[in-house]
């Protein structure tokens, strides 16, 4: 972990992003809640970059560059941290989980919106603290969707409110 000379932040991670292991889903939505209170204050970070390092020798780069992106990732620094492989996890699975639900109309069903936040149902928490990330660092929206099935999670009642955290 370095700083460059315009300020980014940069990792170089000794597996890809398909390799990191799974977090619990109450650390995810811790995450989720202390993201949602640094976008509330306004708390930008640094602008960040990970080179994610495979066993053939070849990497995957992400930078995050967006300030949206700049200030989840920010939260996740700040606590717990992201110099782990534990914290960078975490990191990585919650800025897969916003890029899903802004991505999909599917996800959206899980999600219900209240005056204070977002709540987003709890076998979605447990799905993305566990399933593995792609090679992008994103959800493999295909398996998520699968594994809702087989928690018999999906499809939603959306007549019974969401269960998890509000953020």
């Amino acid at each position: 972990m370095g700083q460059t000379a315009d300020g980014t932040w940069t990792y170089l991670v000794a597996r890809p992003p398909e390799a990191m292991p799974p977090v619990l889903p109450r650390d995810l939505e811790l995450a989720w809640d202390a993201a949602r209170a640094a976008a509330l204050a306004a708390r930008f970070g640094e602008k960040r970059q990970f080179r994610f390092r495979r066993p053939d020798g070849s990497v995957t780069d992400l930078a995050l560059t967006d300030p949206d992106a700049r200030c989840w990732a920010e939260a996740v620094a700040a606590s717990p941290g992201i110099a782990t492989v534990a914290g960078l996890s975490l990191c990585l699975r919650l800025l897969a989980l916003v890029d899903l639900l802004t991505r999909t109309g599917w996800a959206a069903l899980m999600v219900r919106m209240r005056e204070g936040g977002a709540e987003i149902d709890a076998a979605l928490w447990r799905v993305a603290a566990t399933a593995p990330l792609t090679r992008e660092a994103r959800f493999d929206e295909t398996m998520l969707q699968a594994e809702l099935v087989r928690a018999k999670a999906w499809p939603p009642r959306l007549s019974s409110p969401a269960q998890g955290a509000s953020a």
